[in-house]
């Protein structure tokens, strides 16, 4: 399963890290767009595979931000 961005931002703090199990509703990092900070929620329970994008990275909407497994 992976998390997509909703919009284009930039990635401010990342709450988890590879391995880390999430449940659905958890807040897997937190995106600055139009000057709003946004929560990036869960919307599934799963174990973090990967992360494709570090604190700073500007983002495009669509783009892959974690993967779930």
């Amino acid at each position: 399963y992976k998390v997509s961005s909703p919009l284009p931002g930039t990635i401010k703090k990342i709450n988890v890290s590879v391995g880390a199990t999430v449940k659905a509703g958890d807040c897997l990092m937190i995106m600055e767009a139009m000057k709003m900070d946004n929560n990036i929620v869960s919307e599934k329970g799963g174990v973090v595979k990967a992360i494709h994008v570090k604190e700073g990275d500007s983002i495009l909407q669509g783009d892959t931000l974690v993967e779930l497994a």
